[in-house]
């Protein structure tokens, strides 16, 4: 079996819930404010760990009391944090978020993220077989530094573009698997998408953004599900009915769930399904990186044939 290894972000949420989201300078009501571990880099790492894949994550806390707490909470849940740095005078990742309605808007505030570099990972040990997963909470120098040792080690690399901000040709020239969702892929394929679109609409964006690459793209639709193209031919993945608390954490979630797949020599369609289910559990509970399902819950959520490949 091969290992995860995430380069990304580590935050600690501070989520309040209320009853709807403040227009611009409005002021509403809330109900409760909560503190969970969270950053798009930790929520993938829980998710591949709780999922059964030998999970290491490489990036930086500040030595303040978020990151304390969120150095004994990632080790509970079964991360490597070798390759994690404390940074003196910088603060922890923060993301202040407000719920509503199960739809949540987030402002991230960097912190030690901000500094992870190309040091971090210049001793990172992959291999043929592994799985090198980042996002875009870290500096996009690093992630292409990251990137360039998973491939010269023949490790299979999956980008996660998020939160959407524009990146040159050469960063995409090293992703194997883009994970992505529709506003996404709008921005990334100079295109105007709904999540009401018909799944051709997706494949269309997908294939340009893809061009001549041998890269495989998932675009997931939340409730919709998951459509992806792989070997220039599409595939389609139902979304799950289910009642959502909170869906922060369901897109870390799937990229977790898609990398553990992958690094147990999976299919990507085998892959798809199972991150299909892991997701649609998540958004069931509050928080990010606690909500990450384990292996034996998604198994005990399975519909009788899902998550094989037809």
């Amino acid at each position: 079996m091969g290992r995860v290894f995430v380069a990304g972000s580590i935050n600690m949420d501070v989520v309040a819930t209320a009853d709807r989201h403040p227009r611009v300078g409005e002021t509403v009501a809330g109900h409760e404010v909560f503190y969970f571990p969270g950053g798009k880099g930790a929520n993938q790492a829980v998710s591949a760990a709780k999922l059964g894949a030998p999970t290491t994550l490489i990036g930086r806390l500040g030595t303040d009391a978020f990151g304390h707490d969120l150095k004994t909470f990632l080790a509970a849940q079964g991360v490597d944090l070798s390759y994690v740095t404390d940074t003196a005078g910088i603060h922890s990742g923060t993301a202040i978020i407000t719920l509503a309605n199960a739809d949540n808007t987030i402002v991230v505030v960097p912190g030690a993220n901000g500094f992870v570099s190309a040091d971090d990972i210049a001793t990172v040990a992959l291999a043929k077989g592994d799985i090198a997963v980042s996002q875009f909470e870290i500096p996009l120098a690093t992630i292409s530094a990251f990137f360039n040792r998973a491939r010269a080690a023949g490790a299979t690399t999956i980008l996660n573009p998020a939160p959407a901000i524009a990146f040159g040709a050469e960063l995409l020239d090293l992703v194997d698997v883009l994970i992505l969702n529709e506003t996404e892929l709008s921005l990334l394929a100079k295109t105007e998408l709904r999540d009401s679109d018909e799944p051709a609409r997706f494949i269309e964006a997908a294939r340009a953004l893809r061009g001549d690459r041998d890269m495989i793209v998932c675009v997931t639709l939340g409730k919709r599900g998951v459509v992806a193209l792989a070997d220039g031919k599409p595939l389609v993945v139902e979304g799950r009915a289910v009642k959502a608390v909170d869906t922060t954490g369901a897109g870390d979630c799937f990229v977790g769930a898609v990398a553990a797949q992958l690094a147990a020599g999976k299919s990507i369609r085998d892959a798809l399904d199972y991150a299909n289910i892991a997701a649609s559990i998540c958004v069931q509970r509050m928080g990010a990186a606690p909500s990450m399902p384990t292996a034996a819950e998604v198994k005990a959520f399975r519909r009788p044939g899902e998550g094989r490949a037809p």
